[in-house]
Parts: C-alpha cells; sequence; structure tokens
C-alpha cells in the first residue's frame, strides 16, 4: 500500500521519514514518492494492504543501478516485519529485483554492480533494525 496511506499515526510517519532518509543517504539523486500506485480499481486489487511502498525515482536511468526506479515493499503479517522486496525498472520493465525473503539474491536480466547490491542490502538491515527495536 502506498506509503503516504500507511502513514496513520506520528510513529509510522517517523519510520516512514527515516526509511526515506536512509535510501537517500546512500542514494542522493533518488527522489522519493510515497504514493507509487494508481488510485484505480484494478491497482486496488492487486495491492498488499498490509506493506508501505515507496518508489525512489532518479533523473534519467541510473547507470549505477541500471534503473530509473527502485519500488521497495516492506512486508509485514500481523504488524510484524516479515520481509522487504525491492525491484529495478527502466523504461524497459522491470531490470532485477531482490528480497529478503528469498535468499537476499539479486535476479533478473540486469542486475546492479556489486557497490550497489551492499548499499541496498544495508539499507535492508537498517529497516529491519527500525522495525525490530
Amino acid at each position: 500500500m502506498n506509503a503516504a496511506e500507511q502513514a496513520k499515526n506520528i510513529e509510522v510517519a517517523t519510520k516512514i521519514a527515516t526509511i526515506v532518509t536512509s535510501f537517500k543517504h546512500l542514494f542522493p539523486d533518488a527522489k522519493a514518492d510515497l504514493s507509487p500506485w494508481a488510485n484505480d480499481p484494478d491497482t486496488r486489487e492487486l495491492v498488499d494492504p498490509d506493506s508501505i511502498d515507496i518508489s525512489f525515482n532518479f533523473p534519467g536511468i541510473s547507470r549505477s543501478i541500471k534503473s530509473r526506479c527502485v519500488l521497495v515493499q516492506i512486508r509485514f503479517y500481523e504488524d510484524r516485519l516479515i520481509g522487504i522486496d525491492a525491484a529495478g525498472y527502466s523504461h524497459q520493465g522491470k531490470q532485477w529485483s531482490l528480497s529478503s525473503i528469498d535468499n537476499w539474491a539479486f535476479v533478473g536480466s540486469f542486475p546492479p554492480p556489486s557497490d550497489f547490491e551492499s548499499k541496498l542490502k544495508q539499507f535492508y538491515k537498517d529497516i529491519f533494525m527500525l522495525f525490530n527495536q
């Protein structure tokens, strides 16, 4: 679900702000979109109501990550963080993905370079620490 809709109280809003700040610290060119999903019935049917979804957009195609944007989905079950998924997209569609639920391995036709991989994995660890305090 769009992060903007999940910010129902000060605690969650603060955590969303921390997530955005953490990502921008690692990738300063990124611009956060707290409402990456369209508000139409077809999209609403597919959206996980127990997730916080944020898109980070880059100016043009980022050479370092081979994508124009990264969609991050932070997944919960009964208010407990169970995993994080991210996917990089360009004008050609999905380029790569990384799931903490699986084996923390990048998959896709155009995986990003190793320095991006290590930064994104650190970002995941930061989110786990934030929600498991």
